[in-house]
């Protein structure tokens, strides 16, 4: 295969504004010919989250920064279209770490991780394997696991219109608690209370948000799906009951490395008094469920019980635009950019 010209966003310098536009260049460069133990994959979706953040800064976390002039980490779905593996046929369709770019050269000595040949033909649409039934699923599931909600219960979603709490706040319905979700914008809250099933929703935006948060928990919190983090996660947690649950599974509010910008919590000494637990995790540490999880989640999909909204950018240049869409809450559920048609 001769060379071929591949478009890909490189690290420029780490974020000033953690809401701000990413600091990444779109270039494009030649593709060297595949060498022996290579394939080459066609970047086909490409999944935008919020951890892309992180990922852009200097923060501790369980995967290494993205190194300045390094190509954007991402997950996506590809397809391979050349291939000097076995494990790799021409024609498959894979998920991986294939970067914020148009093609990704699948070398297991180099990449974070291997590719997955998915099934074929593929069980969902790829949008959807990136989403409710792919990590972000996946996610909600695990929190709500985490937050254990019981019947009567209330329990808190933030970000409850996003990819992880909207479907994190159906969940929780399903167990019998009463489900108060936090989102951004009246029209945001009333999809959340209407279409998704939510008990009540309080705007985030408004002004006597807190006030909203207080009427909408007369009888306090027992549990909280955390995506935001924050002086949102600060005031809930003056609102927790003993032995109340935090799964926490995002803190957009403080994905920043400089300590300064993040907001810190006050009202930490309520964990104590109140015997309550928060507890962290990551997805990735939960690999062996993967495939159970993605078939709870596919059932309820199949007989009504889940519903999910998803946002669809077309072009690999407008990537930076569809993460600030998150970050600004402009979107409804799971947000991916599909890089290429999947033509064979």
């Amino acid at each position: 295969m001769t060379a071929l010209p591949n478009r890909a966003f490189r690290l420029r310098h780490r974020p000033e504004d953690p809401a701000g536009r990413a600091p990444l260049e779109l270039v494009e460069e030649d593709l060297a010919p595949l060498a022996d133990g290579q394939a080459l994959v066609r970047t086909l979706v490409l999944s935008v989250d919020p951890v892309s953040r992180v990922f852009m800064s200097d923060i501790r976390s369980d995967l290494p920064p993205v190194g300045i002039g390094e190509v954007m980490r991402g997950v996506g779905i590809g397809r391979v279209v050349d291939s000097r593996r076995a494990d790799l046929p021409v024609g498959a369709h894979v998920l991986g770490w294939t970067g914020w770019q148009d093609y990704q050269v699948a070398d297991d000595a180099v990449l974070e991780g291997p590719f997955a040949v998915l099934p074929d033909p593929l069980p969902a649409a790829p949008e959807d394997l990136l989403g409710v039934l792919g990590m972000t699923g996946i996610t909600a599931w695990l929190a709500v696991e985490i937050a254990d909600p019981r019947p009567g219960d209330t329990v808190v979603v933030s970000a409850a219109g996003g990819a992880v709490g909207s479907i994190a706040g159906q969940l929780v319905k399903e167990r019998g608690a009463r489900v108060v979700g936090i989102a951004g914008g009246r029209e945001k809250c009333r999809y959340v209370v209407e279409e998704l099933g939510f008990d009540a929703c309080v705007d985030r935006r408004s002004p006597d948000w807190r006030d909203q948060f207080d009427a909408a928990t007369p009888d306090g919190v027992d549990a909280d799906v955390e995506n935001a983090g924050g002086e949102v996660l600060d005031h809930l947690l003056t609102r927790i009951n003993t032995g109340a649950r935090i799964a926490l599974c995002g803190m957009i509010a403080d994905y920043s490395a400089d300590p300064a910008q993040r907001h810190g919590l006050r009202n930490v000494v309520e964990v104590l008094e109140q015997r309550a637990t928060i507890r962290g995790f990551l997805v990735s540490d939960h690999a062996d469920r993967y495939d159970g999880i993605t078939a709870e989640l596919a059932a309820r999909l199949a007989d009504g019980r889940l519903t999910h909204a998803r946002v669809v950018v077309d072009g690999l240049e407008r990537a930076p635009e569809a993460l600030e869409r998150i970050f600004r809450g402009d979107n409804r559920g799971k947000v991916v950019v599909r890089v290429a048609p999947d033509s064979r």
